[in-house]
């Protein structure tokens, strides 16, 4: 089964990696900070270990608070404290910014060994979608079900995909990357939080002010984030690109397209948060974010390639349909009526799990024949660097000494 057609593959041929960073933190404090690291990594090594490294680095996070506080109540009982070991929140802070540094120096290794190239790009930024999915939900942990119930948990998840999503919509019409500045902020906010949940005891979440709770500030601070410093600016830099006739110029619906499958998930997650049959949205909250993060990683991945290639992009996802049945029986309001029973709480759990765990397997699946179709096309090797003559290493290597450090983020 392929997933790129030779027009996605012709288009990646002409792809050229175009991007402009404005953040203050980017250009001038972590770009010269990378710059420096990335001259001790070694020159054998592919730039995409970096990137999968720190993707692990993120997962590793996932799996460790998982482990101790599955249901997001570890923090629910004030006077016990939260029960998730202070260890677990220093460890998650350094992968944190393992994560975010990994993240900011592939594109310099593979600059400096020579191997940039669309492959890059995309394995970087779909490994990106999916950890949109899973950095969110150590956040919760600290607050538990008490200040954030789970229906609060699924809108600050969504305020999270719409703010990654929105940033490649916006290369999608403009053929630019204009690097957020929101992100290097939330990830050195992320960290410094988990630090504190040491340093201080993470019961400092759980404070109040009139009524007004820690996890009030951390869900209006993460949406006006995304009112204030993302969400003007992409549909400012879209309209100066048809404005100036410097951007794909698509057709109105042409433009809007890559919403309509992203607004068929938000829908249908929706209505089952709403009227799921079992409330499962507070019986199994944390499969449901990953099955929520799981398909839209799967739409962001084919919005990167369509944005890249310079094709149309999906106007509906696939994954869709077993997730649209399975709202359907997770919601249908006449089971007594029809079957003269209803569906079980478990009947629901089992459901979620095993549409959790088809999922998955098909989006790693689209991931391999990507990333494998890729390497096929390009004569090239996703972790592996192939061997150039030793003139030009050092070639390559004097060039990289003496250029100039660029303040955007190569991928």
């Amino acid at each position: 089964m392929r997933y790129l057609t030779e027009t996605h593959l012709k288009g990646f041929e002409r792809y050229k990696y175009n991007s402009i960073d404005t953040s203050f933190l980017s250009v001038y404090v972590m770009h010269p900070f990378w710059n420096v690291c990335v001259k001790y990594v070694p020159m054998w090594m592919a730039p995409n270990i970096l990137t999968f490294v720190g993707f692990l680095m993120t997962v590793v996070n996932f799996i460790l608070i998982a482990y101790y506080d599955w249901n997001f109540d570890a923090a629910n009982d004030k006077e016990v404290g939260n029960t998730v070991p202070g260890w677990v929140w220093t460890v998650a802070a350094i992968n944190i910014l393992i994560y975010y540094n990994l993240d900011g120096m592939d594109g310099k290794q593979a600059r400096r060994t020579g191997t940039s190239g669309p492959l890059g790009e995309l394995f970087d930024h779909g490994l990106d979608s999916y950890s949109a999915a899973l950095i969110p939900i150590y956040i919760f942990s600290l607050f538990g079900t008490v200040d954030l119930p789970p229906l609060r948990m699924f809108f600050v998840i969504w305020n999270v995909f719409l703010n990654f999503y929105f940033t490649h919509v916006e290369k999608y019409n403009t053929g630019v990357m204009f690097l957020p500045w929101g992100y290097d902020f939330t990830m050195w906010g992320v960290s410094i939080m988990l630090f504190l949940a040491t340093l201080v005891g993470p019961e400092i979440y759980r404070t109040s002010f009139y009524g007004f709770t820690i996890a009030n500030m951390f869900e209006i601070g993460l949406i006006g984030s995304g009112i204030l410093s993302s969400h003007p600016f992409i549909i400012r830099n879209i309209y100066l690109s048809y404005k100036n006739k410097t951007g794909k110029m698509r057709p109105m619906m042409e433009m809007l397209r890559p919403f309509f499958a992203f607004l068929w998930l938000f829908v249908i997650t929706t209505i089952w948060s709403f009227y799921s049959r079992n409330n499962v949205i507070e019986k199994e909250p944390r499969i449901l974010w990953i099955l929520y993060g799981t398909i839209f990683s799967n739409i962001a991945c084919r919005l990167i390639v369509a944005q890249m290639s310079d094709t149309r992009c999906d106007g509906f996802n696939i994954l869709m349909w077993p997730l649209a049945a399975t709202v359907g029986v997770c919601c249908f309001p006449w089971y007594k009526q029809v079957f003269d029973m209803d569906l079980t709480e478990q009947g629901e759990r089992w459901l979620v799990q095993g549409l959790t765990i088809f999922v998955t397997l098909a989006h790693w699946h689209y991931g391999y024949g990507v990333v494998t179709e890729m390497c096929n096309h390009f004569n090239i090797h996703c972790f592996k660097i192939k061997k150039q003559p030793v003139n030009a290493v050092q070639e390559l290597a004097e060039i990289n000494l003496t250029a100039p450090p660029e303040p955007v983020e190569e991928v």
